[in-house]
C-alpha cells in the first residue's frame, strides 16, 4: 500500500516512540525535529492510517496531567512498518546518485 511523506513520518515516529505513541507525544516529537504539525492534522492523518489498516488505536487510562482525559495510543501493525518501509526504499533508491548540496548552488 502506497502512502505519503506525512503518513510516513506518523509511522516512523509512532514506531520509534513505541508504548509512548499518542497524539501528544508524536506532536511533540514532530516538532523536535523541525516538522510542526496541528494536532488537528495528527489525528487526521492517524485516522487515515487506521482507516488504512496501518496502525490500531486504542484509548489509554484517563490521567491526570491530562485533566483525566485518556490518551489514543498509537500501534503500528505489520501492514504499516511494511508500508513504511517500501516508502524508506522508494525515497532511497530515487534518491540514489542526488547530491543535493551540488543542486543547491
Amino acid at each position: 500500500m502506497a502512502i505519503g511523506e506525512f503518513e510516513y513520518l506518523l509511522l516512523a515516529v509512532a514506531s520509534s516512540l513505541q508504548d509512548e505513541a499518542y497524539g501528544a507525544s508524536i506532536r511533540k516529537r514532530l516538532l523536535e525535529d523541525g516538522q510542526a504539525r496541528s494536532i488537528g492534522a495528527i489525528h487526521t492523518g492517524l485516522d487515515r492510517l487506521e482507516a488504512k489498516g496501518l496502525i490500531v488505536t486504542q484509548m489509554g487510562e484517563p490521567t491526570a496531567e491530562r485533566g483525566g482525559r485518556a490518551k489514543r495510543m498509537v500501534k503500528v501493525t505489520a501492514a504499516g512498518a511494511r508500508a513504511a518501509a517500501d516508502f524508506y526504499k522508494m525515497i532511497s533508491i530515487a534518491s540514489r546518485d542526488v547530491h543535493w548540496a551540488e543542486i543547491s548552488r
